[in-house]
């Protein structure tokens, strides 16, 4: 049985609940983390250098990067969330690594300063945040999901981190078409189970 190690409340190990609830694949989650200050130990670093959630482990195999264990269970599981055409492929996988190169520093930025009093927020966080999520605005006015006609690993990895996001307690333009979407996930009971914590 696959183990995933990573605490539920980690948007990255979200992404994997939720693809593995998403497939109705078994799987074992353990708490690792920040509150649990258990990935320094030399058998966490054995499988992952980066001291980061999540790790998953498949027999001998363990595999760090929440986008690359997404790539890797679909591909395993021959799930059609990650199509085999490449150009369809392609679709998908800008959308995550959009996520990664440029929606998660904006989201960093958020998540942080969502903790702080307002006056002592960075000035850009916002307008940043904001800039990012108009291009996903824009990719939902066209398309029923982020790649396009069809659910897909895309939405997977992004919807727990764009919930996130839209629920900072930040003045922010309303996004209908993210709105929209984000209702259409919240439908889908893997993704309720996994963005619960």
């Amino acid at each position: 049985m696959y183990k995933l190690l990573g605490r539920a409340t980690s948007g990255n190990v979200q992404k994997v609940i939720f693809l593995f609830k998403e497939m109705d694949v078994p799987f074992e989650r353990t708490d690792y983390g920040r509150q649990f200050e258990n990935t320094t130990t030399p058998e966490y670093l054995a499988m992952n250098p980066t001291q980061k959630v999540p790790t998953l482990v498949d027999g001998d195999l363990s595999i760090w990067e929440s986008h690359t264990i997404l790539r890797y269970l679909a591909s395993k599981e021959k799930s059609a969330l990650l199509p085999t055409d490449l150009a369809a492929r392609t679709q998908v996988e800008r959308w995550m690594d959009w996520l990664l190169a440029a929606l998660n520093s904006a989201y960093l930025g958020g998540f942080r300063d969502a903790k702080k009093p307002e006056a002592e927020r960075a000035p850009d966080t916002v307008k940043n945040l904001v800039a990012e999520l108009a291009v996903l605005e824009k990719q939902l006015a066209k398309n029923a999901w982020a790649a396009g006609a069809e659910f897909s690993l895309a939405d997977v990895a992004l919807g727990p981190i764009v919930k996130r996001c839209v629920a900072f307690p930040f003045d922010m333009p309303a996004t209908p078409h993210i709105s929209a979407w984000l209702a259409k996930l919240a439908g889908r009971p893997a993704f309720v189970a996994a963005t619960a914590a």
